[in-house]
């Protein structure tokens, strides 16, 4: 397959781009079937970023609750709902045990 220059927009910063043949061939060998979408000194800013991860967010909000299975009361790190069984730590780890 022959590959042409193609001029495309930077949807971050809106600068015009060009998408070299060989840069198509690349991302075609690698699998890719979107061209990029950012150019490339905004997907360099993007890349060099730190990643977002939950330890930045601070701590974890935690739902109080009482275990499902021996009545204890406990904390867990999702909202529960009524439809579901909830159960403390110890509960959890000895029916996944049982499994």
């Amino acid at each position: 397959m022959s590959y042409a220059d193609q001029t495309l927009t930077c949807r971050e910063c809106g600068a015009s781009f060009v998408f070299t043949a060989g840069e198509q061939e690349f991302y075609a060998s690698r699998g890719y079937a979107n061209a990029p979408s950012r150019c490339p000194a905004c997907r360099a800013t993007r890349r060099d970023r730190p990643q977002r991860s939950d330890y930045d967010q601070g701590p974890r909000q935690m739902y109080p609750v009482v275990c499902a299975s021996c009545g204890v009361q406990t904390q867990v790190p999702f909202r529960p709902r009524d439809d579901r069984p909830v159960y403390c730590s110890d509960c959890f780890r000895k029916m996944r045990a049982a499994r």
